[in-house]
Order: C-alpha cells, then structure tokens, then sequence
C-alpha cells in the first residue's frame, strides 16, 4: 500500500482539521482500532478523487482555487486591494500630504 510514498505539507483551516479530529474520534470507537489523523485524511482524499464529477467538490476546489488567487494578489500588490493609497485604474495616487499625483496609465 504503501510503496510509493511522497511527503506532502498540507495547510488546513482549524475548523476542517477538527472535523477530520472528530471523524477519527469516531472510526476509532466504531472499529475499536487506534485511527489516527493522517489515516483520516489520507481516506478523505483518496474518497474525495472518486467522486470527480461531483459538483460539491468542484465548487469546493472552485472556492479554494479563487481564495488563494485573492491572497497572491494581495501580496502581489503589498496590502493595497484592502483599499490601498492609489486607484490604479486611473492612475492617481494620493502622496503623504493628502494631494494627488497624477501618473502614467498604463
């Protein structure tokens, strides 16, 4: 089963993280074996892949996929989509004093 094994870092939301807790918590006292985290997951994954063409899994990956494209734009631009100093589209951006500076559009 396992023979080709590759480690993976996998970042999770703390409420999921509980949830897979609970989950294993539960299989444990159903099948009166020690489960641990790692099975759970590794489970929830390899369950997750057959169901391909379910729609709640492509708009769970549709979510995920948005929300990391939003916080690399974020960083891409240094904090400034919160509602930065500058309105990029028309190319004004506001200095130190309060006056606004008047750029190049691009």
């Amino acid at each position: 089963m396992f023979a080709n094994r590759i480690r993976v870092l996998l970042i999770l939301p703390q409420d999921v993280l509980d949830r897979a807790r609970v989950l294993a918590g539960k299989a444990m006292t159903t099948l009166k074996l020690p489960v641990s985290l790692q099975i759970v997951l590794r489970a929830l994954i390899e369950e997750g892949l057959k169901r391909d063409g379910d729609r709640n899994l492509l708009a769970n990956v549709e979510r995920q996929a948005q929300a990391v494209r939003h916080i690399r734009r974020v960083a891409r631009q240094g904090g400034r989509a919160e509602g930065g100093d500058g309105d990029r589209r028309s190319g004004i951006q506001r200095q130190a004093n309060g006056r606004e500076r008047h750029g190049r559009r691009k």
